[in-house]
């Protein structure tokens, strides 16, 4: 394979949940649910994360804490603890720096990185070791010409897993898909998109420039056909804060780690 640039998104599996299970692994294997101050009664709260297992009963990142006892009432509940996952967190970009390539990141549990390379599999696969022997943590590598395209790819093969999307394989994996699919098309957009007949990322990628333009504004309606059109940025910088997501969240005293929520008598 010749050597080129390449641009992988390195997406930290389960990653709260995951820290947790490493701090106290009598957790493994059961569904744990990170979020709030662990309490899942209390009002406004939402899941932060959840394990696979908890994932298996349909919990998911942002679903609100009471919905996700409903559907998993044998999770065990646990507070956040952003100073523990920031410190983790620190460990793992510390590990992705060591690599000959530029690290961007993102936020506590993901980064890009832009390599050349001639072979983006095998950097991702040792990049995959590096951060597991350093930290016990696992997690799921995109590779992709551009950030798009590799955000989405880390996505495809979870836990652990590495996948390619590029532009010549584009429409073969994405054309078929619901346009909320898409790295920036929440559900919203999706619905507001199929009110206009587009269901799908070929229907947005074929979709009149001018009609997405007068719906979604002059800026916003191009820019989701950028998006299935399978188009993205490709420069990845390693300049401190230009990306990287702040702690905005106060940090949540920690209950017992291993105390699995009941109901008040």
């Amino acid at each position: 394979m010749a050597t080129r640039y390449w641009v992988l998104h390195l997406d930290l599996d389960a990653f709260m949940a995951s820290v947790e299970i490493l701090r106290h692994p009598e957790l493994r294997g059961l569904p744990v649910i990170v979020g709030g101050d662990g309490d899942p009664t209390a009002p406004r709260t939402v899941v932060a994360t959840a394990s696979y297992e908890a994932r298996e009963h349909g919990v998911h990142s942002g679903m609100p804490m009471r919905a996700a006892l409903r559907a998993c009432p044998e999770a065990i509940f646990l507070p956040a603890d952003l100073p523990a996952y920031e410190a983790v967190s620190a460990q793992v970009m510390a590990v992705l720096r060591t690599f000959p390539a530029t690290v961007e990141i993102w936020g506590l549990d993901e980064a890009f990185l832009g390599a050349t390379t001639g072979d983006p599999e095998a950097l991702a696969g040792s990049l995959q070791e590096a951060v597991t022997r350093a930290t016990g943590l696992t997690c799921s590598i995109g590779i992709g010409d551009n950030k798009h395209q590799a955000k989405l790819a880390a996505q495809f093969r979870k836990p652990d897993g590495v996948s390619r999307l590029t532009t010549d394989t584009w429409r073969q994996t994405m054309n078929a898909r619901p346009t909320d699919a898409l790295w920036g098309i929440g559900q919203k957009t999706a619905k507001k998109l199929a009110e206009m007949g587009l269901h799908t990322v070929a229907d947005l990628a074929d979709a009149d420039p001018g009609s997405l333009a007068a719906r979604f504004g002059p800026t916003n309606g191009p820019w989701l056909r950028y998006l299935a059109l399978g188009k993205g940025e490709t420069t990845v910088t390693d300049t401190p804060g230009c990306h990287a997501a702040t702690a905005t969240r106060r940090p949540i005293r920690p209950t017992s780690p291993t105390r699995r929520w009941s109901a008040p008598r």
